[in-house]
């Protein structure tokens, strides 16, 4: 199995949806159905602040990522974070999302991303391996922080 990225566009929005709904049940995020496609819908339709990536073929997507961009002073630049990834769970333990992990940062320095973050649950210790295993390290000095509106 493959872990392919294709740029999702608006002819995605179904498959990507459906992929992100699955995530959210599975991560316990509630969000209406309205809530998510308007999360989802301007990365399909190329806003400059982030971009959603179907995993795998995209006629029949296994898996999404959506990252996002901002700018960094201490990175030197353009940075990002991966928002969300999620391969289906028939598909897991195959090395598709470390493989995918390895792909996305090497596409994304072509267009001058500097760094690239991603969040992980503490007690997530097989997901924190994949992390660590792909080249991500914890950053012991710092800690995410978050305030919402």
């Amino acid at each position: 199995m493959s872990a392919s990225l294709t740029l999702a566009g608006p002819d995605h929005l179904e498959k990507l949806d459906a992929l992100v709904a699955a995530f959210h049940a599975e991560a316990n995020i509630t969000l209406s159905a309205e809530q998510r496609r308007a999360g989802i819908a301007p990365l399909l339709e190329g806003i400059p602040h982030g971009a959603a990536y179907l995993i795998g073929p995209a006629r029949a997507p296994i898996g999404y990522l959506v990252v996002t961009f901002g700018w960094s002073l201490e990175f030197g630049g353009l940075d990002g974070f991966i928002d969300e990834i999620y391969v289906r769970p028939g598909v897991r333990g195959r090395g598709i999302a470390s493989e995918t992990l390895q792909a996305l940062p090497r596409a994304l320095a072509g267009a001058g991303l500097k760094a690239l973050h991603l969040e992980v649950n503490r007690s997530a210790e097989e997901t924190q391996k994949l992390y660590l295993r792909a080249g991500f390290k914890a950053r012991s000095d710092y800690m995410l922080m978050t305030k919402t509106f």
